[in-house]
């Protein structure tokens, strides 16, 4: 492998720059979340503590100030009544100093200064309060009164004064603890700053180091590589930058090279394509010069020998028939010959002349009902099934596109042939049949004759081929091939059956129209949500029919029922 530059890699730079500024922005993050707690403590310092104390410390004098007028409305008065709110400010008096010292817990010199007014507040109330009370209900208001003097009120004074000593130090922790959120803020402020000022001094080291050792890089990286893609394929690709870059521009050189190598191949295999598709354009060219030769030919030999045969066969009939008996054996033999040569040659002639005009002489494609061709092909063979007692039947036949002439011969001689090549002393039957098979109709000509060897099952469709002597069986070998080219020229394909039990079956197939496929395709979804519906998982029993590649192909028993019917037409000759 090849040995690059030592150094840094990108991923390692990234990750040292990402790592200290990660390392900065957690400990600014650290003391952020240190100082934001000391903040919120300091904030409910001043809001649940200082401020309830100053409350309490306000509502703490007017308590005092209602037990002191309670006392002396009741050295007046005299009544009990009066009472109730001295009783009812000593109950809060506690409940309030209570409550002061909890809050003031932290605060030595609060909790001080409650308990000089907790101290004096006692001593008012032994010294003043209660005597004044025992007196007053002892000895009326006038002795009740006689104990409130100037001594009396400057005690009480001093309690005001405790009191307002309170407020002060509650004022003063306050404004502390009030100076230290503010401090707190300030602090949590400038951390923020400092934590945007590393992310953007961060950023911009980022931006700087990324132009630098990437996109610098990768620019230069960009303009060779565009060089090569416009067509210069022999400069050679260099990097730099950290070693990533290196080794990728290294990858990219040897990728120009073997594109460079692959391209030199395609110009030649192009430059060997396009000299074998001159020679294809020559050959094409020669084969439709050899068609048409052969189309002339077919004419000629259709037409131009028609008459000079007919001429030869008619004067050797007239041999025969004027001199039949008048020479010798032997010379009754050889006319007998020229006439049956004469005659086989004109059917050849006709044959080849029918086969040659297969998709020559076309009338167009129309849509062509099987039915009524069926009617025509048991016409046309009427006499033929009359001579060997055959009984020719077919299902409902489906309507394709095609020319009816040719669908005629080529149902004609499927016929024929299942009528000529049948067994002794056995009558013939014949049946045609079609079903559906994926977008095709497959049409099946089914007897009960001598059948087709399955090494014989191709042969049988070449021009000329016989598998029996003429002695035997008549004809001249071309029926099987014209109907061969009929179906391929209606785009399907014919093959023999040589899994049937008796007889010889050939199917062939040709395009099926739009709305029949649709239609059967309808069918099969309800039958198969009615399957569903019932919950039945039995498989239907299937009919197997072979196709030319050996494969099989399945339809259901009930459509097998169907073909083997005699239901749709009939057509007997007895």
């Amino acid at each position: 492998m090849k040995t690059y530059q030592q150094g840094w890699t990108l991923r390692r730079r990234v990750a040292a720059l990402l790592g200290v500024v990660l390392a900065l922005l957690l400990g600014l993050a650290a003391a952020e979340a240190a100082v934001a707690a000391k903040n919120r403590q300091n904030i409910d310092a001043v809001l649940l503590r200082t401020g309830p104390l100053r409350v309490q410390a306000q509502e703490l004098m007017s308590v005092l100030l209602d037990q002191e007028t309670a006392v002396r409305g009741y050295a007046v008065n005299g009544d009990r009544s009066d009472l109730a709110p001295y009783q009812e400010g000593v109950r809060r008096e506690q409940e309030l100093i209570t409550s002061i010292r909890g809050l003031s817990a932290g605060y030595p010199d609060v909790r001080r200064e409650v308990g000089v007014v907790e101290q004096q507040t006692a001593q008012w109330r032994a010294q003043v309060a209660e005597p004044v009370i025992a007196t007053t209900a002892r000895g009326g208001p006038a002795a009740g009164q006689a104990l409130i003097t100037d001594r009396t009120r400057q005690q009480f004074d001093g309690i005001r004064a405790s009191i307002t000593t309170l407020q002060d130090e509650i004022l003063t922790v306050r404004k502390q603890t009030a100076d230290r959120v503010n401090s707190t803020s300030n602090t949590l402020v400038m951390l923020l700053i400092i934590a945007a000022l590393v992310v953007a001094v961060a950023g911009a080291v980022m931006l700087v180091s990324l132009d630098r050792i990437l996109i610098r890089p990768l620019a230069a990286l960009v303009g060779q590589v565009r060089e090569v893609a416009e067509g210069d394929y022999q400069h050679r690709i260099s990097g730099s930058g950290p070693p990533e870059f290196l080794r990728l521009a290294d990858d990219i050189d040897q990728m120009r090279q073997k594109i460079a190598q692959d391209l030199d191949e395609v110009r030649q295999a192009r430059e060997r394509i396009e000299w074998v598709n001159d020679q294809l354009q020559k050959q094409a060219e020669e084969l439709t010069r050899s068609n048409r030769d052969l189309e002339q030919f077919a004419y000629v030999a259709s037409h131009d020998l028609q008459e000079p045969l007919r001429k030869v066969a008619s004067f050797c009939q007239l041999l025969q028939r004027r001199y039949a008996g008048q020479l010798d054996e032997r010379a009754d033999q050889y006319i007998a010959f020229a006439v049956d040569g004469a005659q086989r040659m004109q059917r050849l002639i006709n044959d080849l002349l029918a086969f040659s005009r297969i998709g020559r002489l076309t009338t167009g494609f129309t849509e062509v009902d099987l039915n009524r061709v069926m009617g025509d092909v048991a016409g046309q063979t009427e006499a033929a099934r009359q001579y060997a007692d055959a009984e020719l039947t077919w299902d409902e036949m489906p309507t394709i596109r095609g020319e009816e002439p040719l669908l005629t011969n080529l149902l004609v001689n499927l016929v024929s042939n299942s009528v000529k090549f049948r067994r002794p002393d056995v009558p013939p039957r014949v049946h045609v049949s079609a079903r559906l098979v994926d977008r095709e109709w497959e049409i099946s000509c089914r007897d009960n004759g001598i059948g087709i060897e399955p090494e014989f099952a191709d042969k049988i469709f070449v021009i000329f081929q016989r598998l029996h002597s003429k002695d035997a069986y008549p004809g001249t070998g071309i029926g099987l091939a014209i109907v061969k080219k009929i179906v391929e020229y209606h785009g399907g394909r014919v093959w023999v059956d040589t899994d049937a039990e008796e007889g010889t079956t050939i199917r062939f197939t040709l395009p099926a129209l739009e709305a029949d496929v649709e239609a059967a395709q309808a069918a099969e979804n309800a039958a198969t949500e009615e399957t569903g519906a019932a919950g039945s998982a039995e498989d239907a029993p299937v009919d197997v029919a072979r196709q030319p590649d050996g494969a099989a192909s399945e339809e259901p028993a009930v459509a097998a029922d169907r073909h083997e019917t005699n239901g749709g037409m009939k057509e007997t000759v007895g």
